[in-house]
């Protein structure tokens, strides 16, 4: 008798890979060891740590068993790392930083599922209203709010091309479910997204300061001007996404690994160089336009307060404001704040963000754990909810609109204001601007 062969015990076919099946166990364990510890009661003694107390179980006639007594380790298996519950078709795509973090509590995962849920819903609302408003009220479509329409629809698409599927895998195991392509396409639309919006800030705030700093010097904004303005936010935020598709840069799985982003942890020359591209000239140059050109209306605000104080002055008078004026808050008041909220809101969106980036290009990488990495993103997306309230819903004639579309809404605007014409449209946009501000 011949010499027997030895009996496949794993059921695979001679020659099959067997680390699907291994990654698919492993998976499994690390779940299934997670969820058994949450079911153990557990019993905190001040000052010890925590221990697994005697869980019995009973029937009706029968008598108690005792199931499970010693230590409890709340968590994952020692040495899981959050990688090893990657897919193992993405595997690839991680990078090793996050080889030194194990998983995350998967509670992050559904509180910031649902969190995506609610920012999801606010922006389809918020940006969806001003897009209908703009469309169905003729007088609204003036070439500043052109960009401010510009703005509502970038904001729109940022969270509806991010939140279903950032959501769908936070509720299907905290993790990427879907293909390469697909991650690579989905840092893809959000970069379009936000770049698109973090210059279409920058051109509304140039616009403001063009009209209320050089006011009748400036040159007036007009329908092709601000078209221009729109062309240029999409074909320079797609321009600046393309590169990581030819060589230039790389979309790789970000953070507790269910979204993407640019690869900002590699710090050879070719990312390295796209990054600090990025940073650069999507969120320096902008917050650059964005803050000087707020200081110089408030200055000039401050400037014109001033004037008519002195002036006032000069007549013997008290105030050079009427009665109704009078009882109002002060102009450099009022649109100092407004000024400060809106330079404060976009600093505080976008910052932390690129702080993380400019941190994992140049300086100790340990600090950028998972939830340190996702908590900016948050911030970030957020600003898609508040941009149409800040630049549109607050804005007198979007709120007459709103007011005469929705009734229902409470909203109880002076529609003469809105509504009134002038042959010095100069003079009107350098109001409105003013009250935009």
């Amino acid at each position: 008798m011949g010499v027997g062969k030895k009996k496949n015990v794993s059921g695979l076919l001679p020659g099959t890979d067997r680390r699907p099946l291994e990654w698919s166990l492993r998976r499994e364990l690390a779940r299934q060891s997670f969820h058994k510890s949450l079911k153990i009661h557990l019993c905190s003694v001040a000052g010890e740590s925590l221990r697994a107390d005697k869980m019995v179980f009973a029937n009706a006639s029968g008598p108690h068993a005792e199931a499970y007594t010693g230590q409890v380790v709340f968590g994952y298996p020692e040495g899981v790392t959050v990688v090893d519950l990657v897919p193992e078709n993405i595997r690839h795509m991680i990078h090793p930083h996050w080889n030194n973090y194990p998983p995350v509590n998967p509670m992050w995962h559904y509180v910031l599922g649902c969190i995506y849920i609610i920012l999801g819903c606010l922006s389809f609302f918020g940006n969806g209203l001003v897009i209908l408003l703009y469309l169905k009220n003729k007088f609204l479509r003036t070439p500043s709010n052109q960009l401010v329409l510009n703005l509502a629809i970038s904001d729109f698409l940022m969270l509806m091309t991010q939140f279903p599927f950032f959501t769908y895998n936070c509720f299907s195991g905290g993790v990427w479910m879907f293909s390469e392509t697909f991650c690579e396409l989905y840092a893809f639309f959000g970069a379009i997204t936000g770049i698109a919006s973090i210059w279409t800030l920058s051109f509304i705030s140039y616009d403001r300061y063009n009209v209320i700093v050089k006011g009748v010097s400036g040159t007036p904004l007009t329908s092709s001007r601000a078209t221009i303005f729109v062309l240029f936010s999409w074909i320079y935020a797609i321009a600046w996404s393309l590169p990581p598709f030819f060589g230039w840069g790389k979309y790789i799985p970000e953070g507790i690994l269910d979204s993407c982003s640019f690869d900002y942890l590699t710090r050879d020359d070719n990312l390295r160089s796209y990054g600090i591209s990025i940073f650069v000239f999507d969120f320096c140059v902008p917050l650059f336009t964005i803050v000087f050109s707020y200081i110089s209306i408030v200055k000039a605000i401050f400037a014109h307060e001033a004037a008519m104080r002195e002036q006032a002055k000069k007549m013997n008078v008290s105030n050079l404001r009427s009665n109704q004026d009078a009882q109002t808050q002060s102009a450099e008041v009022r649109i100092a704040k407004v000024a400060c909220t809106n330079v404060a809101l976009w600093v505080v969106c976008w910052t932390p963000y690129a702080a993380i980036v400019v941190q994992g290009l140049f300086f100790d990488q340990s600090p950028i754990t998972p939830l340190v990495t996702m908590l900016p993103a948050l911030l970030a997306k957020s600003s898609a909810c508040y941009n149409p309230m800040v630049y549109a819903i607050n804005h007198p004639k979007f709120r007459v609109a709103l007011q005469k579309q929705m009734p229902w809404f409470c909203i109880h605007e002076n529609t003469e204001t809105a509504s009134s014409k002038s042959a010095d449209t100069k003079s009107i946009d350098t109001k409105e601007a003013k009250e935009d501000a």
